[in-house]
């Protein structure tokens, strides 16, 4: 029986192949991103991995069908497996909003789905760092956004020569359409051809402006000319002035693709172009007003960053630690009547705080000891009833050798620094 297509099994170190998904490489990520949004003042919060279709429908309209895990339930109701976070946090906040004090600040790690067609960096389940602020519609929350977005990609040691966050503007992008075209209709195109510019040809981009009434050599004199809006130079201001000004920079080729955002918007990308961007995001501040048909109104923004892409990176870039086992004793039992004795040993350490291991059936000394070597154990200590003066017990460091006698009854504390 094998796992289904785009779906990942996590193994625990060490692989059996390179090709698998590693367990603590996933504990390791996820750690970061929970301690950066911590620091930041951000409280994790969750929902449900099943959501009514009508959720992501009236987001993203009737064409997001294709691409979702959906299906009627034995209830008769149109459900689907979440393919983002978004529309679920609004759906939250719109049903309680009154009950937390504003600017809100939330994270969350969720498992999303799409029946997508795979591809470097994408398949058709991952894990997603999603951070969103809502209730401020200052440029001052956009550029605490784009803080923590570096940061957490800084805390696996990555830096401004690894990657940049582009910052855009939507706002820009649609005064340079409604300057330029007078049918509404072809706005949503437009955003479409600009989204997919490094993606596809001259020629196709070409094509799908030239639909619009539009050329594609004004846009491309408007991205390089860069004039930043108000708002973008607002928020490299406020970078600048925490000492992040070297991870941003202006770039209108970022106009993200989805319909829902009002704003700023950026990306973050590896600066040798080796991968799809890391992450994404930007203002939505129509969408809480959408999913709760017009009760509550508030601001917000918020991005996503995958656990596949910046996998990928940081193996590239060497960042990954060394996934050992993090075992800090292991108990030896080489008399079976001190069983009974080691396992009151074994159950007080792992009350201390230990990561503490023994042989669970009777074993001859040596291949306990071996047992100990393969789990990298720090530590082996044992009951010695033959010990002159009565049971002792032995401690012994592997890594130094030193061997200690203690007295049975002395409170028994290894040192793991």
């Amino acid at each position: 029986m094998e796992r289904l297509p785009g779906f990942r099994d996590f193994y625990p170190e060490p692989l059996p192949h390179s090709d698998l998904w590693s367990a603590e490489a996933r504990r390791h990520i996820f750690d970061r991103w929970r301690e950066t949004s911590r620091r930041y003042g951000f409280r994790e919060y969750d929902g449900p991995p099943l959501e009514p279709l009508e959720l992501y429908t009236l987001k993203s309209g009737e064409e997001i069908v294709g691409q979702l895990y959906n299906f009627v339930d034995k209830g008769g109701r149109p459900v689907s497996l979440r393919p983002e976070m978004t529309p679920t946090l609004a759906r939250m906040i719109a049903a309680h909003e009154r009950s937390y004090k504003k600017p809100v600040k939330w994270f969350a790690i969720p498992q999303l789905f799409r029946y997508e067609r795979q591809q470097q960096g994408r398949l058709r389940e991952h894990f997603q760092f999603n951070a969103d602020l809502i209730g401020e519609s200052g440029p001052a929350a956009d550029a605490e956004l784009a803080a923590l977005l570096i940061d957490s990609l800084r805390a696996f040691g990555l830096t401004a020569e690894d990657f940049t966050v582009r910052l855009s503007s939507r706002n820009a992008w649609q005064d340079f359409f409604r300057q330029r075209c007078s049918n509404p209709e072809h706005e949503s195109p437009f955003y479409q051809a600009i989204d997919k510019l490094e993606r596809e040809s001259p020629e196709e981009s070409r094509a799908k402006l030239a639909d619009a009434g539009l050329s594609l050599d004004e846009v491309n004199r408007f991205i390089a000319e860069g004039k930043p809006t108000a708002e973008l130079e607002a928020i490299v201001k406020n970078l600048r002035a925490r000492g992040l000004g070297d991870f941003v920079r202006i770039d209108y080729h970022v106009i993200r693709g989805l319909a829902y955002y009002t704003g700023v918007v950026f990306e973050a990308f590896d600066k040798k172009g080796d991968f799809r961007a890391i992450a994404g995001g930007g203002r939505y501040d129509n969408l809480i007003n959408l999913i709760s048909a017009g009760k509550v109104d508030l601001p917000a923004l918020g991005f996503g960053m995958g656990d596949v892409v910046l996998l990928e990176l940081l193996k590239a870039r060497g960042l990954l630690p060394p996934f050992d086992s993090q075992i800090d004793a292991y108990c030896l039992i080489e008399e079976e009547t001190l069983r009974e004795a080691s396992l009151n040993l074994v159950q007080s350490l792992r009350e201390k705080g230990y990561a503490v291991e023994y042989p669970l059936t009777p074993a001859k000394s040596d291949k306990q000891f071996k047992r100990a070597r393969e789990l990298k154990a720090r530590y082996t200590v044992k009951l010695d009833a033959s010990a002159p003066g009565g049971p002792k017990l032995k401690l012994k460091n592997l890594s130094t050798r030193e061997e200690k006698t203690l007295p049975v009854d002395e409170e028994l504390h290894l040192d793991i620094a």
